[in-house]
């Protein structure tokens, strides 16, 4: 378990050394008045710098601490048993509010919720179960993820394209739903017979590693599979998978390019960038960032009620195309614009 807390010093250059003649002193750098309020965080197995869940919400804690002058205290979670001290070492700390980063640790912070009802806990994509205090940050994520299905199969020049999951479960397969019915909206658009491979949202079956390990051998024969069957652009949805995607594509010599899932990949993971069309953002650093604003100016405006991340409130998105911006029509960018005006206006439903 690691811990870290805000420290109260701020460290200042000495005026002597800035006499030289002609010289002026640097700008002082701006500085928050610290505040009588502390936001925390528990990350689930992977670490702060995950390029993933953690990361993001680790980096609105951050943006939190930097601009509000909030007091902060976070713990890194090695294995699922570290989850309930580190939440109890929260909750010691007198946090203001906690938030959990992750599935895996729903049962965990309901339990905490439960046993201290005067304490305001916080869970990233899980749910509470009838605890007042336990807000769940949640995600529209077939929304974006329609417009993610109809660019790829908009770029694919196989006209097939593939996507995988972690897990079977909820938050995993709503990614892959709204991609397989934007590539579907595609193929009707176009008339171009279009094939998604790993996923059959009617059936409910698809191609799952069974877990999230990292960059793991299942990721990559998955892949390598789905590129053998024609697949020139796949989407993982299973943390980090581009590792283990982009060593497939570079052993199959073929033209194949990658979307990526939570945050901009392109920015956070740059060594990937010239195979990432786009990312399927879960913009959770704004959603932490704007929960304890709220907080801070208020502490006894906290709620229950779940906040849900959708493409009316910019909570997802699209990132953008980046290194293959000149590979994307000015077409195609405009009928995402227009599949996600209606989407907002709820004239096209991403779930069919």
């Amino acid at each position: 378990m690691k811990i870290s807390r805000i420290s109260g010093v701020v460290a200042f250059a000495a005026a002597a050394g800035l006499a030289l003649s002609g010289c002026a002193a640097p700008a002082a750098t701006p500085t928050v008045t610290p505040i009588d309020f502390k936001a925390c965080a528990v990350s689930d197995e992977g670490s702060w710098n995950d390029k993933s869940f953690n990361e993001s919400v680790y980096k609105g804690l951050m943006q939190a601490k930097t601009e509000l002058g909030v007091q902060e205290a976070d713990a890194e979670s090695a294995t699922a048993e570290a989850f309930a001290p580190n939440l109890q070492t929260m909750i010691d700390a007198k946090c203001d509010v906690t938030i959990a980063v992750g599935f895996n640790l729903v049962a965990p912070v309901n339990a905490a919720a439960k046993a201290n009802p005067t304490v305001n806990f916080v869970t990233v994509d899980g749910w509470s179960e009838g605890n007042a205090n336990l807000k769940p940050i949640q995600y529209n994520m077939t929304e974006s993820s329609y417009l993610a299905g109809y660019l790829a199969a908009a770029y694919s020049k196989t006209h097939v394209v593939g996507t995988y999951g972690g897990m079977q479960i909820d938050t995993v397969t709503a990614f892959m739903t709204g991609f397989y019915n934007g590539a579907m909206k595609f193929a009707a658009d176009s008339g171009t017979a279009t094939k998604v491979l790993g996923w059959d949202p009617m059936k409910k079956k698809g191609d799952f590693m069974g877990d999230f390990a990292a960059n793991s051998a299942v990721s990559k024969t998955i892949a390598a599979t789905q590129i053998r069957n024609g697949a020139d652009v796949i989407m993982p949805v299973a943390g980090e998978q581009l590792g283990a995607l982009s060593e497939a594509i570079k052993a199959s010599g073929k033209d194949v390019v990658m979307i990526g899932v939570d945050s901009d990949r392109a920015l956070n993971s740059p060594e990937y960038a010239p195979l990432l069309l786009t990312s399927v953002e879960k913009r959770m650093t704004k959603a932490v960032f704007e929960i304890i604003k709220g907080l801070a100016v208020d502490k006894t405006a906290f709620s229950g009620d779940a906040y849900l991340g959708t493409l009316a409130n910019d909570g997802t998105g699209l990132s953008p195309f980046h290194d293959l911006d000149g590979k994307v029509s000015a077409d195609i960018k405009s009928k995402l614009d227009e599949l996600k005006a209606a989407i907002i206006a709820g004239t096209v439903d991403p779930t069919k």
